[in-house]
């Protein structure tokens, strides 16, 4: 009786199979990746606004507790290079939330230049440097502590980050 001989080598589908796993794997890696530099830039824009604020607590402990008065020239003289990830200087927007009810939201406070509520990424890498305020999870609310300040920035992934002295 003639015995058959087995070929070596994959068959169709298995071949078919590999290809489509490893196909399945660079689909995942190629949405994944923007989503992981985004998060990446979002992180360097945290890390940068807690530099600017411990300048801002630098510049008052030499200042007798005042706060700067020119932001642009504050961030020009303190921070020296001070842009964004994506390569556009960061534009410190100041705005007074002084006569508020205490713990009352400062969003709507405004400027020329607009106000944390309008602003969505990238919104000309403004900062919002909000004074007499505080942070309440993302969003800078009323305080009494005239030296107090809150740094909001609009996030590229989405929502914002609020940090304060």
């Amino acid at each position: 009786m003639g015995e058959m001989k087995k070929k070596k080598g994959f068959t169709v589908i298995e071949v078919s199979l590999v290809l489509a796993i490893a196909g399945l794997i660079f689909i995942m890696v190629f949405i994944a990746l923007p989503a992981l530099r985004r998060s990446q830039r979002d992180t360097q824009r945290r890390e940068d606004i807690l530099s600017f604020l411990e300048e801002v607590k630098q510049y008052q402990k030499n200042n007798r507790g005042a706060l700067p008065t020119n932001w642009t020239s504050f961030r020009d003289d303190y921070m020296g290079e001070f842009s964004d990830p994506y390569g556009g200087s960061y534009e410190i927007i100041n705005l007074a939330c002084s006569g508020r009810a205490l713990g009352t939201p400062c969003a709507e406070a405004s400027s020329d230049l607009g106000s944390i509520e309008d602003a969505s990424f990238p919104n000309g890498y403004r900062l919002f440097v909000v004074t007499q305020a505080t942070c309440s999870g993302n969003e800078a609310v009323a305080t009494s502590n005239p030296r107090k300040i809150a740094a909001v920035y609009r996030l590229e992934g989405a929502g914002s980050y609020c940090a304060n002295t």
